[in-house]
């Protein structure tokens, strides 16, 4: 999606450690009109999907998730990684690891939010090597929903995430795969649907 690769251009930063920060508006602080024509992309791209709810962790998947859900007209529900007060009955519970903070959590979700009559799209800011949408996949499975897709916004095509998803017949589409990243440039991966935006 060029208009997201511009972006990253004009205000990613790269780190060490293949860290790609776009935390100036996408996952800190979040550009709404921009966030919000993502959400229009996704659901041009998932229109054919029977979508009943938008499935994503916290917590920076939250925001991006609340903008696709609008344009499906569904609700949100997200996994959260630590136990509350607040949360009661029973609970869909997995481990996720996360590339950037290195380290497990436990994620749970209230099993009265997704149930074997959902279609499911999994909507995430960004997919490395796949654990976090691993750890959704399972939680969805064994609720007996619907798993339509995954919705990224930004795929490190370098790393496995994808590519293993894909190959476990997920639909995974995402808004921009780098390809590669160095101190001062991003490249993007080019697929044939880049020239009809």
């Amino acid at each position: 999606m060029q208009l997201l690769e511009e972006r990253i251009r004009k205000d990613g930063i790269v780190k060490p450690g293949n860290i790609l920060k776009v935390d100036s508006f996408l996952n800190h602080q979040m550009d709404i009109p921009f966030i919000n024509e993502l959400g229009k992309e996704f659901k041009r791209r998932f229109a054919d999907a029977p979508i009943t709810k938008i499935l994503t962790i916290e917590a920076s998947g939250i925001g991006i998730a609340c903008l696709v859900a609008q344009h499906f007209n569904v609700p949100v529900v997200f996994a959260k990684k630590a136990q509350s007060l607040n949360l009661d009955g029973e609970m869909y519970c997995t481990k996720v690891q996360s590339f950037t903070h290195k380290r497990v959590y436990d994620v749970i979700l209230s099993k009265k939010f997704l149930s074997a009559e959902d279609h499911v799209l999994i909507i995430d800011d960004f997919l490395a090597n796949g654990c976090a949408l691993q750890g959704l996949m399972e939680i969805v499975k064994e609720s007996g929903a619907v798993l339509e897709g995954a919705g990224i916004v930004v795929e490190k095509g370098f790393q496995n995430g994808g590519d293993s998803l894909r190959e476990q017949g997920i639909r995974v589409e995402s808004l921009a795969i780098v390809d590669s990243m160095t101190d001062d440039s991003v490249s993007f991966r080019k697929d044939e649907w880049d020239n009809n935006l």
